[in-house]
């Protein structure tokens, strides 16, 4: 049975999830997959930070409250945030990371992963930044101090279509994909088809949580431009930027767009895309498109995300699930966990 110490940056929703899943499931998951989790250190903008290589009370952690310099009750605490100090001193094994989304740069969270994978330290990441800028490179710095960089939850949270695109349906000629992988935006569109306006229906969204008092990534598909260019480069191949992929978001669609769409038989869908051309270049876009009910995307309505693979062996292939929620992108990070447990295992480390 093998302790894998981790190291959480950023102490949120994710993270905060993660260790609850530690507390609720650890002595489950030391018969069941081979390995238990001890958190060693905590840093957070808003809550501080704290080391204790020899493992925090988990219940203690499942309690601290979320005010300001929380962190700093706990022993080896202090109120500031201290996030190089927690990867260099706790003697973590992973880094946890799940801070902000900095959708220009993927900073400063791609210099927290790439720090934690010079020191030797794997990492495990829900942040698209990192992911979508640095991916290749973080890799590449990963192996070379013989560790892992995985991230699972960067595209649809707990749902594994990163894994599933490279590892299940490996050798079926992928030839491209199509998504709704945003929830918020699906969310709104789900609301104006019961006849609320685009402004009700946001607002709406933004009642239930479904969406940021500032909802311009999600609304305007920049979110999903992140995430067609993450699974576009892991799965196709592609070397896609940002700039590169073509962006409309939905805030242009009326109420009699909606009706329209279903009076003709068809629904509005953002979609995030991305195809293999004749010529080998990739073609990548995210747009609102009227899709005809016998898609199978058609009736993925609500905040849940879906995504569509092309392939030449089995035809379409469609996987469904929840893009957000704080369990279910916890989840990721420990599919991560498992998945960089079974690498070590099988090299015998």
């Amino acid at each position: 049975m093998s302790e894998y110490k981790v190291a959480l940056i950023g102490f949120g929703g994710v993270n905060r999830a993660l260790a609850q899943l530690a507390a609720d499931n650890n002595a489950q998951w030391k018969q069941e997959l081979g390995f238990e989790l001890k958190i060693v250190g905590i840093s957070d903008l808003h809550l501080g930070a704290a080391v204790c290589p020899d493992g925090f009370d988990l219940q203690a952690l499942r309690e601290l409250p979320a005010e300001k310099g929380a962190l700093s009750r706990l022993p080896g605490g202090k109120k500031e945030a201290a996030t190089e100090e927690v990867i260099e001193t706790s003697g973590a094994d992973i880094v946890a990371e799940a801070t902000f989304t900095n959708a220009v740069n993927g900073e400063p969270a791609s210099s927290y992963c790439r720090l934690a994978l010079t020191r030797g330290i794997s990492v495990v990441t829900t942040n698209k930044g990192p992911v979508a800028f640095h991916a290749e490179a973080l890799k590449r710095v990963a192996a070379e101090h013989g560790v892992y960089f995985e991230y699972e939850g960067a595209v649809m949270s707990g749902t594994p279509v990163i894994r599933l695109g490279r590892e299940l349906l490996a050798g079926s000629a992928l030839k491209g994909f199509e998504g709704i992988l945003n929830g918020t935006s699906n969310f709104v569109l789900s609301s104006m088809e019961s006849g609320l306006s685009f402004s009700e229906a946001l607002e709406k969204a933004q009642r239930l949580g479904y969406a940021e008092a500032d909802p311009t990534a999600d609304i305007e598909g920049h979110d999903v431009r992140l995430k067609v260019v993450i699974l576009a480069n892991e799965l196709l191949g592609a070397k896609l930027k940002s700039a590169d992929v073509p962006c409309k978001g939905i805030s242009g669609l009326t109420l009699q767009n909606i009706q329209d769409a279903v009076a003709a038989n068809a629904r509005w869908k953002l979609i995030g895309s991305a195809s293999k051309m004749a010529d080998g270049t990739i073609r990548a876009s995210v747009e609102p498109r009227m899709l005809p009910l016998e898609n199978s995307l058609t009736g993925v309505g609500d905040a849940v995300n879906a995504v569509t693979f092309k392939t030449g062996l089995l035809g379409d292939v469609t996987v469904r699930g929840p893009g957000a929620g704080r369990i279910e992108t916890a989840y990721a990070l420990l599919a991560d966990i498992i998945s960089i447990h079974k690498a070590k295992t099988a090299k015998g480390n």
